[in-house]
């Protein structure tokens, strides 16, 4: 099969991703201008009937003084990962690239290579040997994951370090998803654990009440998400970063973009952002005061959230990055604890990869992001 590959239009490459089952949010158009400091493009690939049958979001970073680029396609490109002649998909996306002055193309296969269930991963925590997810046996393994690595590797990509549980601008490697599919919601909750289901009832007893919000809340989104970022330490994204995001997502497909809030006597406890792309669903960002945590608010909004992406016909509540550390001391062992209590599943991707079409350019690179 041979595939020619150019530039398309943003209208035909949305067409495209709304005729799938479902694509990675980092691949939809409007992903672009959430991501205003890089430049972009939309790459199609055509067979020879001309029809397409791929597409890529690019963005590209420019180096500091030159007119080079990293080119990075997060969680993409999406075309068939599982194509013996998967040459024939990359090759001309690497000439096209370097034509466009790329020095180095990064970009995430969304290829799943392993899967743990809920109780495998209970089991991993209880015992004193087990670190990380990966010393515990897949209760799931995708063969055909690791052919696609063999033939990255054959080409001469290489595999990126771990992009850790998903923050800042690197893709996670891990992630933890609800199943949905040919489930029934009594089905998903009793597979919560026991301490989850309690929550979910604590906060119904307490009248604790979840509600949508709009653009108008985004400010009370951002007073609770610094909350957040003080107490666990990270750096804030600014209001203007989650407008933006509201706005070009949302004029792109109106029920892309949701926010929740959860609240107790009219005060906001919790607050997360969901998005959709067709029947993928992610909580995307979370937040929470530091009072009225006794009346379990996250925890009626996770379910509230779930029931919601269930009603529209999704296929899995991904409940996005996690680390693959099991050692309670771990700062984010919290993280892996809650969300393995929605019953579920870690899943592994095979990670991001990266092509250096320069050489020197690409370790300068390296060196220049080891230092930040």
């Amino acid at each position: 099969m041979s595939l020619s590959l150019r530039t398309i239009s943003r209208e035909q490459h949305l067409a495209y991703v709304q005729s799938l089952p479902s694509a990675s949010h980092c691949q939809v158009p409007a992903w672009a201008d959430v991501k205003t400091e890089w430049r972009s493009e939309s790459l199609g690939w055509f067979d020879k009937g001309g029809q397409l049958v791929g597409v890529g979001l690019v963005l590209y970073r420019q180096l500091p003084k030159i007119k080079r680029y990293l080119a990075y396609l997060p969680e993409g490109p999406v075309i068939n990962w599982y194509a013996p002649n998967l040459d024939d998909w990359l090759q001309p996306m690497l000439a096209h690239l370097k034509n466009q002055g790329a020095f180095s193309v990064k970009m995430g296969p969304p290829v799943v290579i392993r899967r743990w269930d809920a109780p495998a991963i209970k089991a991993g925590i209880q015992d004193p040997d087990v670190k990380r997810l990966r010393d515990v046996e897949a209760t799931h393994i995708e063969p055909r994951a690791f052919e696609v690595a063999d033939r990255l590797r054959k080409m001469g990509w290489q595999q990126g370090e771990d992009g850790g549980a998903g923050f800042g601008d690197v893709q996670p490697r891990y992630v933890y998803q609800v199943p949905l599919a040919n489930r029934s919601l009594d089905d998903v909750l009793k597979g919560f654990n026991q301490l989850w289901r309690r929550n979910i009832k604590k906060a119904e007893k307490a009248g604790v009440e979840v509600v949508q919000g709009g653009y108008e809340d985004l400010a009370e989104w951002q007073r609770l998400y610094e909350i957040t970022a003080e107490r666990d330490r990270f750096r804030p994204r600014p209001l203007s970063y989650f407008q933006r995001m509201w706005t070009v997502l949302n004029s792109e497909d109106p029920n892309r973009m949701r926010l929740y809030f959860a609240r107790h006597n009219g005060v906001n406890l919790s607050a997360a952002t969901m998005l959709v792309v067709g029947g993928h669903v992610w909580y995307s960002y979370g937040a929470s005061d530091n009072i009225g945590r006794e009346v379990r608010p996250s925890n009626a909004m996770q379910w509230r959230m779930l029931r919601d992406a269930y009603a529209m016909g999704a296929t899995v509540y991904d409940l996005r990055g996690i680390s693959d550390s099991l050692d309670e001391s771990d700062h984010l062992f919290g993280l892996i604890q809650f969300k393995v209590g929605t019953g579920g599943e870690a899943v592994e991707y095979i990670g991001e990869w990266d092509f250096p079409l320069n050489k020197l350019l690409h370790k300068a690179l390296d060196i220049y992001m080891s230092r930040r």
